[in-house]
This record gives C-alpha cells, structure tokens and sequence, in this order.
C-alpha cells in the first residue's frame, strides 16, 4: 500500500501529517464526499492521481464529472471520426483501474465551451441538458446538488486552455446557486457550500497552493500507469513529462469562497 504525506501552509507555518482528515479543512468524518469537475477527461488524473488514491484508500465517495466531449483530441486524421468514443473507453478503464465507477460526462463540445455560459431552455440537439434547460451554470447547479459535495476540486481557472477558464467561471457561480432557492427543477439546496479546491494542470497557481501531498515511488508508479492509459492523447507526453520530473507530489490550493462584506473594508476609511 502506498504511502502519503500532508503538507499544510498556515500563515507562516507548515505543518506535516500522515493523515488526510488532520491535514484538510473541516474533516467531516464518514460525511466526507468528493466532486472533481474537469474540462476534460485527462486533467484529473494529471492534477490529482496522488489525491484519488488518498481518496479510494480511506473509501470516501467520489465522483468524477467530465465536461467536454474530447472531440477536438484528435492527433491522428483516423482518429477525427471515433476520439470522443476511444476517450470515453480509455477513461472507463483508467478510473476503473482505480477503483472508481462514478464518472459523468455532460459532452459539451471540446474547444468550444465559451458558447455554453450560463443557463438557457433547450432546443432540439442541445447538449448537457437537464430539466429541459442546458448551459454550463445549469449543469453544474444540477451535479452538485444530486451529490451534494463537501470538497470540490478543478483545475485552476488561471490555466491557459480557455475550457479551463470557463469551467472554473462558471463551476464557481454555480457553486452561489447550488445553496439558493434558484431552479427548484434542479434539485434541493445543498445543505452546506463546499470548500473549493484548485489543480494545476497546464500552469502555475494565481497565488501559491496551501496542501502538498507527497506520495512513494509506489503511489507515482500507480498514477503514471493510468496517466498512460490515455494511449490516443499523443500529446500528452510533455505533461507526463512534468509528472515523472516531479515525483510523488501535488500541490492544492484552497480557494476562498466568500461573498461581499462591506465590513471587510470600513477600517480603511476611519
């Protein structure tokens, strides 16, 4: 069994623990409940192969919530016609490896995620659509009341791909709606917001991540196995480059979800 340790930045401290429920915010026991949301079916193993171990070792739910359809990873002209099926095949048998079966696709199109924002009534050959509404807000709003997750983690809306950018957009404000009374058809508010996670997958943090994981060669070995599993994403070699240069480790960034206080700022005018 592979072996991992915590690394937690606290103001101007670190601490280090072997125990993932001292080295997260708010442990909440057998409560616990996990949503990765990503643009695409790669970046979570990329961002958080070291974390999904922790995850199935300590048998906390987990679901995996895929947003694009991966038409545009195509790297060969034979491939055009069949990536979005062979992506689906090679994601079923990577987290299955892993011990996870719950994976949803919403198949947005690939590349094109700017053009599904927000919320809107369906018409006929809509994707990702839910309670007769599609949108990315809509779609998320729904997930995450079905699961009702205490932590969510995506991939840095810092990132280069614009899809990581608009699911981090828009992941963010469903967040807002998901514990209001907004869309009833959707589902009951959640009960409490979940805390917020950042990956990174193609670049660096906005500002530096609170939560190191490090791994043993056993648990990098586990993660660049499914990392290959990918065999249709010939490009992919240069971050699984990253991977192998980096060893055992991630990085995680709690993001601060808060809404407007004025309070915050009065002191600076007395």
């Amino acid at each position: 069994m592979a072996k991992f340790e915590f690394r937690v930045r606290e103001e101007n401290k670190t601490r280090s623990t072997n125990d993932i429920s001292t080295a997260l915010t708010n442990w909440r026991g057998g409560n616990e409940r996990w949503l990765f949301v990503a643009p695409h079916d790669d970046d979570i193993i990329l961002g958080a192969g070291l974390l999904l171990q922790t995850a199935v070792e300590k048998k906390i739910p987990v679901r995996m919530l895929i947003t694009t359809d991966g038409s545009m990873g195509y790297c060969t002209e034979e491939q055009r016609a069949t990536i979005s099926k062979v992506r689906t095949d090679e994601t079923d048998e990577m987290f299955g490896n892993l011990g996870i079966s719950d994976v949803r696709w919403l198949n947005f199109p690939d590349c094109d995620l700017a053009r599904w924002t927000g919320r809107r009534v369906a018409q006929p050959g809509d994707r990702g659509v839910k309670a007769g509404f599609t949108g990315l807000q809509n779609a998320y709003t729904a997930e995450l009341r079905d699961f009702c997750p205490t932590r969510l983690f995506v991939p840095s809306g810092n990132d280069y791909h614009p899809d990581h950018k608009t699911v981090y957009q828009e992941l963010m404000i469903s967040v807002f709606h998901s514990s209001g009374q907004v869309w009833p058809e959707l589902g009951a508010p959640v009960s409490c917001t979940p805390l917020v996670y950042e990956m990174a997958i193609y670049c660096d943090f906005p500002e530096p991540p609170n939560l190191m994981i490090k791994g043993d060669d056993d648990a990098l070995q586990v993660k660049l196995d499914a990392i290959a599993t990918y065999r249709s994403q010939l490009q992919i070699e240069q971050l699984v480059q990253n991977v192998r240069n980096a060893g055992p480790l991630e990085l995680f960034r709690e993001v601060s979800f808060a809404l407007y206080h004025p309070q915050l700022y009065t002191k600076d005018f007395e």
